[in-house]
């Protein structure tokens, strides 16, 4: 049975995104994820994550095979990659929820109008962002 990943708003040490990240690897491990996702594994939103902590994916994939929790993955996270204070956690947490929202970045809303399209969303003007997308794309919006 195929299974979505946790919703991209729930957060680990503070952290949006993250919990969704290990969610994906986990359901990917157990031949639970949609094969759509599987081609942005690693790459993406996951990357940007990975970048931003400055650790590598394949790290974060062997500890989640390790049977890690999302607060331990998160911990590691922090003490391997470069340290966040509150003001870099807000940063990722704005960034993050934001992104597709008016970019001034033309192919970043060129993508999330490519996405919404692909998924039968395209008349939805009130998925502004890819966190919106993902939970109208995966049933967890009010609409």
């Amino acid at each position: 049975m195929k299974r979505y990943p946790k919703s991209p708003y729930l957060k680990a040490g503070g952290l949006v995104y993250l919990p969704r990240m290990f969610d994906k690897i986990r359901l990917h491990l157990a031949g639970e994820l949609p094969e759509d996702y599987h081609k942005l594994r690693g790459k993406g939103m996951d990357g940007r994550a990975c970048s931003y902590l400055r650790i590598g994916y394949e790290e974060v994939l062997s500890l989640v095979k390790e049977g890690l929790t999302d607060e331990e993955l998160t911990q590691w996270c922090l003490e391997n990659g470069r340290p966040l204070n509150d003001v870099d956690i807000l940063i990722w947490n704005d960034f993050m929820t934001k992104r597709g929202c008016h970019e001034s970045d033309s192919a970043v809303t060129e993508l999330l109008e490519k996405f919404k399209a692909e998924s039968g969303l395209s008349q939805r003007d009130d998925i502004q962002t890819f966190f919106d997308y993902f939970e109208a794309d995966e049933g967890r919006d009010s609409q």
